[in-house]
């Protein structure tokens, strides 16, 4: 039995079946936990949300920004971007199911046992664990609601850029929704950068990465998390950053997360990807 974390799959289906098959992925015993960003800029999304489902309980996913517009796509609130590679899915047989499912998957996995959480993007130094994840569910209990429809519709925009335990309505629910899925930068007090994509140094003063403002001795669980491809694989205090930028012609990356190697440092597979999306484009 083995458990593996791996960052952003973005539509590279072929790739994953390369590291699924490279770490030897058993399906009756081990188990999967996907960063998010399960959809779009890779060719074959369909494909990859088809596995993914299909791997039930051997799999964890946790939404990414790209899943959330697919739902929104899905429902018919959102428009199409012209970098969007999801025609497939807006047109399978299925859709509905995959809709479906999507909704169900949560915004952050926590496992004491293994002492692993899991999100896509970040999450504001104020928030403990415990905070994060009951803000979480916040959104998740819309999200697999009757007024999932609605929430997509209010989804969208920069702002609160501040927690505050006062907001409520939409603002409390895409300031939560921004950090899970979003975040990269921040200030100490919180207060979200969220235009800026590049790496650590790119940001405006006074912002740093969401994950040099935590309390690493306060968080009991190590942080897995995906979205900032430019990081590469980093070990920040107890965080591992899984999204090493397959799309882009990076790799795609697995973290053994039940064991260590035997010098006791975390094992990680990546299997080279052929660049799909240009960077700059």
């Amino acid at each position: 039995m083995a458990v593996y974390a791996i960052g952003d799959v973005q539509g590279c289906y072929a790739e994953l079946q390369a590291l699924l098959s490279l770490i030897e992925f058993d399906q009756k015993v081990d188990t999967l936990w996907f960063a998010g960003d399960l959809v779009n800029r890779g060719p074959q999304s369909l494909e990859v949300l088809r596995f993914v489902k299909g791997l039930g309980s051997a799999a964890v996913t946790v939404l990414g920004n790209h899943d959330l517009h697919l739902v929104g796509l899905l429902m018919g609130t959102r428009q199409s971007h012209h970098k969007d590679t999801m025609d497939a899915i807006m047109a399978a047989p299925d859709r509905v199911e995959l809709l479906d499912w999507l909704r169900q998957c949560p915004l952050m996995h926590c496992d004491d046992a293994l002492g692993y959480t899991m999100l896509h993007a970040g999450l504001p130094p104020q928030w403990t664990i415990n905070e994060a994840q009951q803000h979480a569910a916040e959104v998740e209990q819309v999200l697999r609601g009757d007024d999932y429809a609605v929430f997509i519709d209010h989804m969208y925009g920069n702002e609160p850029l501040q927690w505050s335990e006062s907001l409520s309505g939409w603002d409390r629910l895409r300031f939560i929704t921004n950090c899970f899925t979003r975040l990269r930068f921040c200030d100490a007090a919180g207060r979200l950068m969220l235009k800026e994509k590049g790496a650590p140094g790119s940001q405006p003063q006074g912002y740093q990465p969401w994950f040099d403002l935590r309390n690493h001795q306060q968080d009991k669980l190590d942080i897995l998390f995906g979205h900032w491809s430019t990081l590469g694989i980093r070990l920040p205090g107890n965080v591992h950053a899984l999204d090493t930028g397959c799309v882009w012609g990076g790799s795609l990356s697995a973290l053994r997360i039940d064991a260590t190697d035997v010098d006791g440092k975390p094992q990680w597979t990546s299997v080279a990807c052929a660049a799909v999306c240009d960077p700059n484009g």
